[in-house]
């Protein structure tokens, strides 16, 4: 797997590997995506019966309805929809609700993100604007790219997932481990249990918050085992009560049962189908970590280990339920006591190991897609801590882990049992697979080219089957299917306000940039004084004067003698390779010594520390200068067209720094290594060059340049803007600009690249944008 560089900007990469490595990534898969898939069986059927009022009959038409309901779910939405279809629309090797929302963007202009979409992105190549598809426009890519309105809804349902994905990372671990410790009941004296769930329940959920931060590789190589060993465990339980109890049971495999089932129970029955959604909870988190594997060690793992196992399992519970009709109350019917009574205290400490992994899989998933939403400008800035130095999808966010943490004790204590639990995340599980199978129709038309009866088909099918879920979850609002729609409620406002805030920032930047004719008529001193060194000034423009440069030398007529303009845009594309990351250009005249460089993120992307990010940009700029940068003299005008005068830097010339002295001469000469090298007169820095490179007068003048400025320091000008609304401004944009926006700007952190910036050679330049 490639974890560093990433695929080609706007290019989705195919990656062939070898049966061997398939069998070893399908084998680590099941310790990171399968874990909550795997653990379902504990509360399935407890919560498909639990308040429903169905009595069970001698003919078994209940528990055979909901088995016939459990498989043909599981066939239909995790094996067909996701393994066989879903997983093949991956975006440049990443899965998950965000990224099938980029990979629209990337194919048609319904982007609204600042830089990504909107004319502003850049992709590889320096072209302007995403790579998109040649072929004539379809009349459905015509309408979506026409109408401003069906984008901003396009985002809105992209958004809806994204909470409902964060309520779920909120839900999962309380339902995954009170389940898992409920087999205590069967295990303890009566009246006992009710003592002890509660407490261990919060312990374990503590403990498993409070040790994210070692990261996921530390324990990693035992989640993988723990689940094989729970597989192995719930299918050999379950062939054994097929064996024993009812050996009849595979009938109900006929989905003759299913009518059946909702004929005889009517409206109890459609109820259950809240609690029987939740046998593919989890299947959401096969496609969302599909960039820390492959689609082909992801399907050889679900069909070869896990479907078999899961079905074994559920056809177990139901020919053991199927043979004992005697319960003190319907809720009691769980995964435990189908489990024999020897092994019940083994069994159960399985099952909260396999809980615990569930939990952190999508504890895991919540922080990537909180890292994508914060680096496409869709979340206030967070500490993104990389836990591993080889994965890059391995991450810790310490706010939004203490964020969940608290949440998900809040509703355990809350709700006091998996009853409500259970109805709130399988509201929250259904929601995204509808947003899913919506996104994933317009995939089909959009970007696959295929016919749109094909994507109606698609919509149609899956659409039916999941609204009918998502229907009787909804009716089990009051009963705890409230807590995802309060969640995802407020994070969309959180997200909504955050973006807004964004984007008026972006155009307030692109309205009031300085014109290049300005610029012209100060002449190279720029009408100030030129002090030795490289300042840096941060702007989200990739073309044009930021309003910044001009505030600082109004106020401050004095500059550095190398100014670099430096945009750092996040683009929505997984990862950016690092021969495509820097482009480079010149504004004016050679002899002002103004540089525009943009440096291009993927949303997966792990930006470097400041040292090697600085000897990175040097480098580039050298590499730009030498390779002809000088004979640019025409001015890089404000228009669209600008970036077609930028330069892709695949590989910027080697920076060395000392401390020693290098040579006498500040001339090009060979060296003991019979390399050409330009040196600086107080030798602490040089460029090496390649073997006989030829250098004229007025390149070797501006590398000199460069290398004096370079050892005389870099300064980094900020810009630390605060955003009021104009006057006249309607009630709610006052509210929204001037509270809930400023809120989150100081109460959030800053751009990753500003994290690393020595504070010594940092300077921030207020200024107060009217929107």
């Amino acid at each position: 797997m490639d974890l560093e560089g990433g695929q080609r900007v706007g290019v989705p990469g195919k990656r062939r590997e070898s049966w061997g490595a398939s069998l070893l990534l399908a084998y680590q898969s099941l310790g990171v995506v399968y874990g909550d898939v795997a653990t379902s069986p504990l509360y399935v059927y407890k919560s498909a019966f639990a308040g429903n009022d169905i009595q069970h009959s001698a003919g078994n038409e209940e528990i055979y309805g909901v088995l016939s309901f459990v498989f043909w779910t599981l066939t239909l939405i995790s094996l067909v929809k996701y393994v066989l279809i879903v997983l093949r629309a991956d975006d440049g090797g990443e899965g998950g609700t965000f990224a099938l929302y980029s990979l629209i963007c990337r194919h048609v202009r319904v982007g609204l993100l600042p830089g990504g979409g909107t004319g502003d992105e850049l992709t590889a190549g320096g072209k302007c604007a995403g790579r998109r598809d040649a072929r004539p426009m379809s009349r459905s890519r015509a309408v979506l790219e026409r109408y401003r309105v069906l984008q901003r809804l396009l985002l809105l349902f992209a958004l809806l997932g994204t909470c409902m994905v964060i309520g779920d990372g909120v839900l999962t671990p309380a339902v995954s481990v009170f389940s898992a410790v409920s087999g205590l009941e069967l295990s303890m004296e009566k009246e006992h249990h009710k003592y002890v769930e509660l407490p261990v329940t919060c312990a374990i959920l503590i403990a498993l918050f409070a040790l994210q931060h070692y990261g996921t590789h530390r324990v990693g190589f035992l989640f993988a085992p723990i689940v094989c060993i729970w597989l192995l465990c719930i299918s050999t339980i379950g062939v054994y009560n097929i064996v024993h109890w009812n050996h009849h049971v595979y009938r109900a495999l006929s989905p003759y049962y299913m009518y059946q089932f909702l004929k005889k129970t009517q409206t109890g029955g459609w109820m259950s189908l809240g609690g029987i959604l939740l046998c593919v909870t989890g299947s959401e988190a096969m496609y969302a970590d599909l960039g820390h594997f492959s689609q082909s060690s992801i399907k050889i793992a679900f069909m070869s280990m896990v479907y078999p196992a899961l079905v074994l399992a559920y056809m177990g519970q139901a020919a053991y339920i199927s043979q004992h009709h005697s319960f003190e109350n319907t809720y009691h019917i769980g995964f435990y006591v189908s489990v024999p009574e020897k092994l019940r205290w083994p069994v159960l400490v399985i099952a909260i190991l396999a809980a615990v992994v569930g939990s952190q899989a999508i504890i895991t998933g919540t922080f990537s897609i909180i890292k994508q939403c914060s680096s496409l400008s869709c979340f206030p800035g967070v500490k993104i801590v990389h836990t591993s130095s080889t994965v890059h999808g391995q991450i810790y966010i310490p706010e939004i882990n203490w964020i969940l943490m608290i949440l998900c004790l809040a509703v355990t204590l809350g709700f006091r049992n998996t009853k409500h639990l259970a109805n709130a995340q399988g509201l929250a599980v259904i929601t995204v697979m509808l947003v899913t199978t919506c996104l994933m129709s317009l995939v089909i038309v959009l970007c696959w080219n295929k016919s749109i009866f094909l994507a109606l088909g698609f919509l149609l099918f899956f659409g039916t089957i999941e609204v009918l879920y998502f229907s009787a979850s909804l009716v089990k609002f009051h009963e705890g299917a409230w807590v995802p729609i309060t969640l995802s409620f407020i994070f969309m406002i959180v997200m909504c306000v955050w973006h807004y805030g964004t984007i008026k920032k972006y155009e307030f930047d692109f309205q009031n940039k300085v014109s290049v004719n300005w610029l012209l008529n100060l002449g190279p001193s720029l009408g100030i004084v030129r002090v030795r060194g490289i300042g840096l000034i941060h702007t989200d423009l990739v073309s044009g004067i930021p309003a910044i440069f001009s505030h600082f030398v109004t106020n401050l007529p004095a500059f550095h003698q190398v100014l670099v303009f430096l945009c750092v845009k996040s683009v929505p594309v997984p990862h950016v390779q690092p021969e495509e990351r820097f482009l480079v250009g010149r504004i004016g005249p050679k002899e002002y010594r103004l540089y525009r460089v943009i440096i291009r993120y993927g949303y997966r992307d792990v930006q470097k520390d400041d040292l090697e990010f600085e000897k990175d940009l040097v480098s580039s700029i050298a590499e730009f200068i030498r390779g002809g940068g000088s004979d640019h003299n025409g001015v890089l005008e404000d228009t669209e067209k600008s970036c077609e005068k930028l330069s892709s830097i695949s590989n910027g010339i080697p920076l060395c720094e000392e401390d020693g002295e290098l040579v006498e001469s500040a001339s090009p000469h060979k060296d003991t290594n019979n390399t050409q090298v330009v040196a600086a007169n107080r030798k602490k820095a040089r460029f090496t060059l390649p073997k006989n490179a030829q250098l004229d007068s007025e390149v070797h003048r501006e590398l000199q340049e460069l290398v004096d400025a370079r050892e005389a320091g870099m300064s980094f000008i900020l810009g630390h803007s605060y955003m009021k609304a104009k006057s006249g401004s309607s009630f709610v944009k006052r509210i929204v600009i001037n509270f809930f926006y400023e809120f989150l700007r100081r109460n959030s952190r800053g751009p990753s690249y500003a994290a690393n910036i020595p504070h010594a050679s940092t300077l921030e330049v207020g200024m107060v944008y009217q929107v």
